[in-house]
């Protein structure tokens, strides 16, 4: 049985309850950060992992086509307690993150990597000057108490002239094609169905939510579950490894994204 890595974020547990469902799989659900180590040490055969991070491992995995996070709008945000430059000490949440990485468009900072749903409590208790939210704190943030200072998804999009590629599904290439084209098919076909019927995987999704507030939910499946949920924008994710190589994090590769 294959070992299959998502987050429990709205987006993951709402595209991918159709598959979890059918079965097949040994699921593990956690942070996106413990899921970018997870690759890194070869854990799991299908994982959700930053774009951002994939350069770290793409020797040993593939992307999938389907079942990743993208898009315009959907980028992090860098928020602080009162309107200010960015700068100090800035909560991230995770190095390997593409939140951490798209942070480098406004320069190096002192970072602070953190869980992160830790980030608006650290920046609001001051154990931290400015913090990088991803998933639920685009939504949250404001009734919180905190400002945002720069969208780094539209700085992103300002500068590169395509969508941010926040997330994707990983599959281990030893797995080969014809593995990864019906994984990739399922997962399709879950994201289809999860579209067609939202209400069949609502209990699955409030159950792993950190926000329980309904409508964070809905809104946070209705950003991050798109049309490049279906099919990743290649472009997209080329760019932002491309970026990465630049800034030094993992060297340039000539292998293919993907197995099919």
């Amino acid at each position: 049985m294959m070992k299959l890595g998502i987050s429990p974020c709205p987006n993951d547990t709402f595209a991918f309850h159709r598959l979890i469902e059918e079965g097949g799989f040994d699921v593990l659900l956690d942070d996106v950060e413990a899921l970018n180590r997870r690759a890194e040490r070869g854990d799991l055969d299908v994982v959700k992992v930053s774009v951002a991070a994939y350069g770290r491992f793409r020797r040993d995995y593939a992307l999938l086509r389907a079942g990743g996070a993208a898009g315009h709008g959907v980028g992090p945000l860098v928020v602080a307690r009162e309107k200010r430059g960015v700068g100090g000490r800035v909560a991230i949440p995770g190095e390997r993150t593409t939140a951490a990485l798209l942070l480098r468009l406004l320069g190096r900072f002192d970072t602070v990597p953190m869980r992160f749903d830790a980030i608006e409590g650290a920046v609001l208790s001051g154990e931290v000057d400015c913090g990088v939210l991803i998933h639920e704190g685009r939504f949250t943030y404001a009734g919180k108490g905190l400002v945002a200072l720069a969208d780094l998804g539209a700085l992103w999009e300002e500068r590169m002239r395509c969508p941010v590629a926040l997330g994707a599904i990983a599959i281990r290439r030893t797995l080969g094609a014809d593995v990864a084209r019906d994984v990739d098919a399922r997962i399709r076909a879950s994201v289809a169905y999860a579209r067609a019927h939202p209400d069949s995987s609502a209990a699955f999704v409030r159950e792993h939510a950190a926000e329980m507030d309904p409508s964070v939910i809905r809104r946070h499946i209705e950003l991050y579950v798109n049309d490049y949920t279906v099919a990743l924008d290649e472009n997209a994710a080329r760019r932002l490894l491309a970026f990465g190589e630049k800034e030094g994090l993992f060297p340039a590769s000539d292998l293919p994204l993907f197995l099919h």
